[in-house]
């Protein structure tokens, strides 16, 4: 199934993430792509709001994993921005994490691919600056 959300700033995006987050079951992997600066970073602060985790979440830009475990359920927020191989991932036990007892988000998820599990959520962040400077168009992807 795929659902179209629009959001008007990033408090409304914040908002979309937390909601998801309120939802989210032990074992999700969410797929989250899009171009620099459309807010995939505040998807995710709000995702982990939606969780429970009450500590100031940034992107793991350079450690590539981050884990919070305070949460309703283990929140395991990646950023595979840097990653030059797949094989980095395999270094860092991925497979431990996307199968494991958390909640799995993904930034800059297409770099990975060949690693993401067919029944991955995908979310995919759009801007068009036509419909302003804050607003974001936001594809949900689930397979059933």
């Amino acid at each position: 199934m795929e659902y179209i959300v629009e959001t008007h700033s990033a408090e409304e995006t914040f908002e979309l993430g937390r909601r998801m987050g309120e939802k989210a079951k032990k074992g999700e992997i969410y797929a989250l792509m899009g171009d620099l600066g459309v807010g995939k970073t505040v998807f995710s602060q709000g995702m982990a709001k939606g969780l429970g985790v009450e500590e100031a979440v940034n992107s793991p830009t350079f450690t590539i994993l981050q884990i919070y475990e305070e949460g309703r359920l283990p929140f395991y927020h990646f950023d595979v921005y840097r990653i030059g191989d797949v094989e980095e991932m395999d270094e860092i036990g991925y497979e431990d994490y996307f199968y494991g007892d958390g909640v799995c988000l993904i930034e800059w998820a297409g770099l990975i691919e060949e690693l993401l599990p067919e029944k991955c959520i995908r979310i995919t962040v759009y801007k068009d600056a036509e419909k302003g400077y804050d607003y974001r168009r936001i594809k949900i992807e689930t397979v059933s």
